[in-house]
């Protein structure tokens, strides 16, 4: 199931600039899709942070099937660092960036998770072998779900 984001990077400029021209240090918006958290920092920590979470989750580790996905319950798992949809290559109709049976290094990108318009690399933070790549391409996913499992 391919969804979009909930709301566009435009979406959040607006809400930070409704938060700055405001008396108010955070806003936190809650749907039956998603919650956004945007705080004003304090001091040496100019400017916003956010926090995104999706309908369902209960935080890292929880994948969207309901099933307990975390670096504890499966240590040769690659997890999604973040919220957002999953993508296998760096563009359409590019080979993907891995493969079942490929060599991987700690540094090597296993796929790219896009949030808010934003390209992350996900890389497989360990060496070992691709035994599977769990997620379909251009799925969302959910922050700490497993994307990759390496051997």
């Amino acid at each position: 199931m391919t969804e979009d984001l909930p709301l566009t990077a435009e979406d959040v400029a607006e809400i930070v600039a409704i938060l700055e021209s405001s008396g108010y240090r955070e806003v936190d918006i809650a749907t039956n899709r998603f919650r956004l958290r945007v705080a004003r920092g304090d001091g040496a920590q100019s400017g916003f942070t956010q926090e995104w979470q999706w309908a369902g989750a209960t935080g890292a580790g929880e994948a969207s099937t309901g099933e307990t996905v975390g670096a504890e319950s499966d240590p040769d798992a690659v997890l999604a660092p973040l919220p957002g949809t999953f993508y296998h290559a760096p563009q359409p109709g590019a080979p993907p960036f891995v493969q079942p049976g490929d060599n991987v290094n700690a540094e090597t990108v296993v796929g790219i998770v896009e949030t808010m318009k934003l390209m992350n690399p996900v890389h497989a933070g360990r060496s070992g072998v691709v035994a599977e790549v769990i997620v379909p391409n251009a799925t969302m996913v959910a922050k700490g779900q497993a994307l990759v499992r390496l051997a």
